[in-house]
């Protein structure tokens, strides 16, 4: 019985734009003001103070501080700019200042009670920076500073989308280029742009002239892309001149990628072979889960097989066994990993929904403890596990090709080929049983789907592209131990697997970029980085519940629900009402 959603011309509060929404107004001011003194208790605002983002601008701490306000006024601000653009601005100020009158209750709060006996970084100096160091009437610069905040990001809300979204960019793109000027600015003092490093970036963020080239540029070059619209323009043209087009196009996007390493350095070629590496992992789990629905928590243990298959039969320290090269012992953990993943199907092939996820999780367990055991350690090196692994290439640590950078070539060139492996595995009579038995098992079977086979082949070549990660990781690391194999590798995977879009192959890449390239990236926020990635991926869930990039598939299916979910039951007709109301 299906029901569908009546869409009526009257609907009792359809004006509900036109009043003011206190209840929302005050939820969200409260709601920011505790985030606000969150972040000055756990200490992000008194840490970064001293950390520019515009040098002799903004500190980080105070635009944690003006992020805040300004998010909370943009979302109330949004229930009333299309009433009224000056309504709106008003609630934004409210909303700003509210948040502001929070910091400045904890600064008075501060001053009556030794609020440091709880909360460490409740300090003089947390309360001299939310006052700016004025005594008489510093309490009032946080309310100050929010109501102009909150005002501001109104504003911005109520300009026209073609004012709007590049405002938006530019600023996120001073936030961007603030926080890895330093990383940015290191590799490109040893080449003939050192003397623009200099000019755009401090040691520590953005200067003044580089903050107004950033923003400048960002604006500009989003603007002209909204109004040139490139991409609906080449896709009207015929095939042969979209060819012309996408062909240079795509040559200069693989240039810049094999050029990368060698203008950003090491770090960067470090950081983007980590991200292949899981591009990798994550192309094996969208077999079993995106495609299969066959959700698998001990994935580490395939990873786990590659990296000790490749170790024992290149390593050159104790527990070597072949001396062989890179290159030789890569196609047999791929093979053991694939065997692996048949050990593992075989005896779960009739386990579904949250057992299959227990049972799974065992077997990465099993693994996890035989290999730290003493019982392997004779073979697998238990707790001090297996060094000298060597590199893919064996260059001089002087070669271009020394260190991360091969790692990088080679992991990216082996994403590429899975990637179209998984592409192909998708449109294929293989891909769409796995489809149809993530939706229901007994149906598939019904029509004809062989379960043991489909299921087998799925924890197998799963396991290969997770083994072939493993491989690749040991070649990275040079050395793999038994306490490298956490459920947390297997939970971190589920997500970019979830967050990108579950089916989706650009979504694998764009989660695992998002999720393990960017905290990578925030090394020197190593006190809060997992903070910020946990609110990530709490707002990403909440905004994109399909993923970032999903299928066509998933997307259908969530935004159908969803929109059924948001229908009041009084609102929707079964199939039986409807027929009994056609009749005479």
């Amino acid at each position: 019985m299906t029901a569908v959603a009546i869409q009526p011309t009257d609907m009792p509060g359809a004006g509900a734009a036109d009043t003011w929404n206190l209840r929302r107004v005050l939820q969200i001011s409260v709601i920011a003001g505790v985030v606000a003194i969150y972040l000055c208790l756990v200490g992000i605002v008194p840490v970064f103070a001293e950390r520019p983002l515009i040098v002799d601008v903004l500190e980080l701490g105070q635009a944690a501080l003006l992020i805040t306000f300004g998010a909370a006024s943009y979302l109330a601000g949004m229930d009333q700019v299309k009433a009224s653009w000056l309504r709106a601005v008003v609630v934004g100020a409210i909303v700003g200042a509210i948040t502001g009158a929070f910091l400045t209750g904890l600064v008075l709060l501060g001053e009556a009670i030794d609020l440091r006996s709880v909360f460490l970084n409740a300090s003089p100096t947390l309360y001299a920076l939310l006052t700016d160091g004025i005594v008489l009437t510093g309490p009032i610069v946080p309310i100050v500073a929010g109501a102009i905040t909150g005002a501001l990001a109104a504003v911005i809300l109520g300009l026209p989308s073609a004012i709007r979204v590049p405002l938006v960019i530019g600023l996120s793109s001073l936030l961007f280029f603030g926080l890895f000027a330093g990383l940015l600015r290191t590799p490109m003092l040893v080449t003939p742009l050192r003397d623009v490093a200099r000019f755009m970036f401090g040691s520590e963020g953005l200067t003044a002239a580089g903050a107004a080239i950033v923003f400048v540029v960002s604006v500009g070059t989003t603007a002209i892309v909204r109004r040139t619209k490139p991409r609906q323009r080449v896709n009207a043209l015929p095939p042969r001149q979209r060819r012309l087009v996408v062909g240079p196009l795509g040559l200069l996007v693989l240039a810049l990628v094999l050029l990368f390493p060698l203008a950003m350095g090491p770090f960067f070629a470090q950081v983007i072979a980590l991200v292949a590496i899981f591009v990798l992992l994550g192309m094996g789990l969208n077999i079993t889960l995106g495609l299969a629905g066959l959700l698998d928590l001990g994935f580490v243990a395939f990873f786990a097989v590659g990296a000790y298959t490749v170790a024992l039969l290149t390593s050159t320290a104790e527990y070597g066994l072949a001396n062989w090269g890179f290159w030789e012992a890569v196609p047999f953990a791929v093979l053991f990993a694939m065997l692996f993943g048949l050990i593992l199907g075989l005896p779960i092939l009739r386990i579904r929904g949250d057992y299959l996820a227990i049972a799974t999780l065992g077997f990465g367990e099993i693994i996890r403890i035989l290999a730290g055991s003493d019982l392997m350690k004779p073979i697998l090196g238990g707790p001090r596990g297996i060094l000298n692994i060597p590199k893919p290439l064996d260059v001089p640590p002087t070669h271009w090709l020394s260190g991360p950078v091969q790692i990088y070539y080679i992991a990216l060139a082996f994403a590429a080929v899975v990637a179209f492996i998984a592409w192909r595995l998708r449109s294929s009579r293989l891909g769409r049983s796995w489809m149809a038995i993530r939706e229901d098992e007994d149906v598939a079977e019904g029509m004809g789907v062989n379960l043991v086979q489909t299921k087998l082949l799925a924890y197998m070549l799963g396991g290969a592209f997770a083994g072939l990660a493993g491989a690749i990781s040991a070649g990275l690391v040079g050395s793999i131990f038994a306490s490298s194999i956490q459920l947390q590798l297997s939970i971190n995977v589920a997500a970019i697997v979830i967050v990108g879009g579950m089916g989706s192959i650009p979504g694998v890449v764009v989660g695992a970029l998002i999720l393990v390239g960017l905290p990578e990236l925030f090394r020197e926020f190593s006190d809060y980085r997992l903070l910020f990635y946990g609110i990530a991926l709490m707002v990403i869930m909440i905004l994109r519940p399909e993923g970032l990039l999903p299928s066509r598939v998933t997307r259908r299916e969530l935004h159908t629900s969803r929109e059924l979910a948001d229908v009041p039951d009084s609102e929707l007709v079964t199939d039986e009402e409807r027929r009994e109301a056609s009749l005479p």
